[in-house]
C-alpha cells in the first residue's frame, strides 16, 4: 500500500472522530486549546492502536484466509464505508452525533475514542491480508486523525456542524474505493 492509499484510509477512518470533534467544539463557548488537543490526541491514539490490534489478529490467521484475502479486504472496507454512508444519510438536524456527547470529561472522551475507532480495528485485519506495512499505516492513520480531529474541534466551535454529513460521505466513498482498488489489483494485475 502506497502512502497516498494510507492517507486516504486515514482520512476515511477519521471521519467519525472528526464528527465527534465537531460536536465537542460546538459545546465550547470559545476554543479551549487544552480540550481541543486532548480530544485530537485521544482520537489519534486510538485510531493508530486499533489497526495494530486488527493486524495482529489477522496475521495469526493469515495462512487460512490468504486465498480469499482480497475479497475479505474488499468486503470489510466496503462495509465500513457503506456504514458511514448509511449513517450520513440517517442524520437529522445539524449535529445528530452531538446528542450523545456530554460536556468535556476524560471518561466520555475515552468512550468516544473507542467508539470512533472500532472501524480501524476491522481495517487492520484487512491490512494483514494485503501485506501493508502496519507501522507506517498506523502512524499515518493516527496523525491524520489527530489533525482532522483538531480541525473538527475548531470548525465545530466556529462554524457549527454544517460539514458533518459531507465528511462522512467523503470518508465512506474513500473506503469503498480503496476496497475496490485492492480487489481489482489482486484480480487483474
Amino acid at each position: 500500500m502506497v502512502f497516498l492509499d494510507m492517507l486516504l484510509v486515514g482520512a476515511g477512518l477519521s471521519m467519525d472522530a472528526f464528527a465527534a470533534s465537531v460536536c465537542k467544539g460546538l459545546q465550547s463557548a470559545r476554543i479551549n486549546w487544552k480540550h481541543a488537543f486532548a480530544t485530537a490526541f485521544s482520537f489519534g491514539l486510538f485510531q493508530a492502536a486499533m489497526p495494530l490490534i486488527g493486524w495482529a489478529a489477522g496475521s495469526a490467521f493469515a495462512h487460512l484466509i490468504e486465498p480469499v484475502d482480497h475479497w475479505i479486504a474488499f468486503v470489510l472496507l466496503s462495509a465500513v464505508g457503506g456504514k458511514m454512508l448509511w449513517d450520513a444519510r440517517q442524520q437529522e438536524g445539524e449535529c445528530a452525533a452531538c446528542a450523545d456527547v456530554a460536556p468535556f470529561s476524560i471518561r466520555e472522551l475515552l468512550a468516544l475514542s473507542v467508539a470512533t475507532s472500532i472501524d480501524a480495528l476491522v481495517v487492520g485485519v484487512s491490512f494483514a491480508m494485503s501485506g501493508t506495512d502496519i507501522w507506517a499505516a498506523a502512524a499515518v492513520i493516527g496523525l491524520t486523525t489527530f489533525v482532522l480531529s483538531l480541525a473538527g474541534f475548531v470548525i465545530g466551535n466556529r462554524f457549527g456542524a454544517r460539514y458533518e454529513r459531507a465528511a462522512a460521505v467523503v470518508g465512506g466513498v474513500a473506503l469503498i474505493l480503496l476496497g475496490l482498488k485492492i480487489l481489482v489489483e489482486h484480480l487483474f494485475f
